[in-house]
């Protein structure tokens, strides 16, 4: 389901939303702090700031339901991705230089779309926070950037 370019599309240069919902279907949305892919491609791992996802952690705690949204800012080329849960865990310190990685290609997508490095700061200064790393199994992936092919399943065309 995912494949080399869009593995290598999803870790950098995008921003990185993450949902789930409620037994209510009330949703939870956290952004995240970056992302892996080991190399066969078979799940993928997003860091979250741990105070900003209490909610979030609950309901993928819960239900194991997961959607992810990539985008690229300077083209609003999206990919979605929906799975299950795998496994949730501390970050380690295997992760912190990811999500610093990360940090920076986020701050290069988005300067020249005229945030400054005090817009940037701002939104990647959770990475220094606590953080946690969920690892899920993508089930279901769309491409969701605006236009005539948006939830399109990703693959058909793609």
């Amino acid at each position: 389901m995912l494949d080399q370019a869009h593995a290598a599309f999803i870790q950098r240069r995008v921003s990185i939303l993450v949902g789930s919902c409620n037994a209510d279907g009330v949703p939870s949305l956290a952004r995240a702090y970056g992302c892996r892919v080991p190399p066969d491609r078979s799940s993928v791992t997003v860091f979250l700031a741990l105070p900003q996802s209490e909610a979030l952690l609950r309901d993928l705690r819960a239900s194991g339901a997961i959607a992810v949204v990539f985008s690229r800012p300077s083209t609003h080329e999206t990919l979605q991705f929906k799975g299950s849960v795998q496994r949730i865990s501390p970050v380690d310190a295997d992760d912190r230089p990811v999500m610093q990685a990360y940090g920076r290609s986020f701050a290069e997508e988005i300067a020249p779309l005229g945030f400054d490095e005090s817009f940037q700061d701002a939104i990647m200064a959770p990475v220094e926070h606590e953080g946690v790393a969920v690892t899920f199994a993508p089930l279901a992936a769309f491409v969701q950037t605006p236009g005539p092919s948006a939830g399109r399943p990703l693959g058909h065309g793609s």
